[in-house]
């Protein structure tokens, strides 16, 4: 089993534990190491890899929250304990919807659970700190800057995610610690934005309140027990108020319908788009994964109408294997 990498974040973002109202040590002793392997020919092994790590934070009885693109069809898990155990773990449950991803542990963790906050309480200018497996070296004391909406390349939307500075540098899966030592978000990017005419690093972190509608379901289930949004396999991105396709998701429906990378989406089912908001929304009012989706695409001079039958992503993605 092979050591996750030496590292420490600069002591001058460590948090001290003397500025907060909480036992740090002890918050932070419930954020553990994660490890997963995935086999080569995984749907999500092309673009995420076969071996991923990150952190992960207990919130009840062997039961890990993470961020859930770090254990995509894993075919293993592993738990990294802050006493130097390692404790196998199955991929339980994820969330497309969210990003979170549910751990259970194979074996005794004997670690206290973190309580969950209200991340809808926060404020910019709280202060948070940013925790990862390992304790204070491993953390960062940060600060929200912003809450605002996220909108990913993957076909992914938050309505409010939590952006905080300075950022973790081993971000995926830490957790984000309110003053009063309640987990409050999981880390899930690092983006950068420029404030000051400098470029600076920043965390975006998936709210903890996301979590509350969907965990029973992630538990006896694996995945939200209602039908999924309609999916189409593209990666797009926000060019002078159009929105171009830079990537294409083998096996997914783009592909199959012929989109390419370059494509401008001008429109869906006949409404015109100019944002990864308004294309994401369009397309999900459309109906459950299954419905086809009319597009207008323009591409090197020529305007086109295509229909793209969405799918259910879940479709494509190994089950994990159960122990």
């Amino acid at each position: 089993m092979p050591a996750l990498t030496e590292w420490r974040v600069p002591s001058a973002n460590q948090p001290r534990a003397s500025d907060y109202g909480f036992d740090l040590d002890r918050s932070l002793a419930s954020v553990v190491g994660l490890h997963a392997i995935i086999p080569p020919d995984a749907f999500s092994a092309e673009t995420l890899g076969t071996e991923r790590a990150g952190n992960g934070v207990v919130i009840d009885n062997g039961l890990v929250l993470t961020i859930g693109y770090l254990i995509t069809e894993a075919e293993s898990v592993w738990l990294h304990l802050a006493d130097g155990r390692v404790v196998e773990g199955h991929a339980l449950g994820f969330d497309s919807v969210t990003g979170f991803g549910l751990v259970q542990a194979l074996g005794h963790l004997d670690v206290e659970p973190l309580p969950l906050g209200n991340s809808v309480k926060t404020r910019v200018g709280d202060r948070v700190v940013v925790g990862g497996a390992g304790g204070r070296t491993r953390s960062v004391a940060s600060q929200i800057v912003a809450k605002q909406e996220f909108a990913g390349y993957w076909e992914y939307l938050l309505d409010e995610a939590i952006f905080t500075y300075p950022a973790h540098p081993n971000w995926g899966g830490t957790a984000l610690l309110n003053e009063r030592g309640e987990l409050i978000g999981i880390g899930s990017l690092q983006l950068e934005r420029e404030r000051d005419g400098k470029a600076e690093h920043v965390n975006m972190i998936v709210p903890i309140d996301l979590l509350k509608p969907v965990l029973d379901d992630l538990r006896k289930f694996g995945r939200v027990n209602k039908p999924s949004r309609p999916w189409l396999g593209l990666y797009s991105t926000e060019i002078d108020n159009r929105l171009v396709v830079i990537g294409i998701s083998t096996n997914g429906p783009a592909a199959r319908a012929e989109l390419k990378t370059g494509d401008v989406i001008l429109a869906v089912d006949g409404e015109e788009v100019t944002s990864q908001t308004a294309f994401y929304k369009k397309m999900w009012a459309l109906g459950a994964a299954g419905v086809d989706v009319p597009l207008t695409v323009h591409h090197e001079g020529v305007t086109f109408d295509v229909t793209v039958t969405s799918t259910d992503r879940f479709k494509l993605l190994k089950a994990p294997k159960l122990h």
